[in-house]
């Protein structure tokens, strides 16, 4: 079974190396929402997107997140989030897309992801070409 420290290796394994294919990612991180992860009491899964500087330049972020809730001996610890998160070069067209969607908001995983495949902020950016792909585990 997955744990919360092998999360990241093991989604970068699925995925494979230097690989632009946001549909082909999108596949995967989907299979990986429905992955049993050790310790994990509820699936929380982010869809967000939107233009941000976070690094000093403008970028539009295109981001599949999951979201690990530690505890130690039954005590909370602290969040972790995996992003999968596509950059892309700010457009008038991707200036207008923003959104951030939880699966906690819906009666299940599938009526999530089937929620999020029909949003404009989802579809758009599939035609897109981004400038990378990063895949990182992060605490918060």
């Amino acid at each position: 079974m997955i744990t919360i420290k092998d999360a990241e290796s093991y989604l970068k394994d699925q995925i494979g190396e230097d690989t632009n294919d946001i549909e082909k990612v999108w596949d995967i991180f989907k299979a990986f929402c429905k992955e049993q992860v050790m310790g994990e009491e509820e699936k929380e899964i982010l869809f967000q997107c939107g233009i941000f500087d976070f690094t000093g330049e403008e970028l539009f972020y295109f981001d599949f997140l999951r979201q690990f809730t530690v505890y130690e001996e039954d005590e909370y610890s602290h969040m972790e989030q995996l992003h999968c998160e596509f950059l892309f070069k700010p457009t008038d067209e991707l200036r207008r897309l923003e959104i951030g969607e939880w699966s906690m908001d819906y009666d299940n995983i599938d009526d999530f992801l089937n929620h999020i495949e029909n949003l404009q902020e989802f579809k758009i950016p599939l035609s897109l070409k981004p400038i990378k792909l990063e895949i990182y585990q992060e605490e918060i």
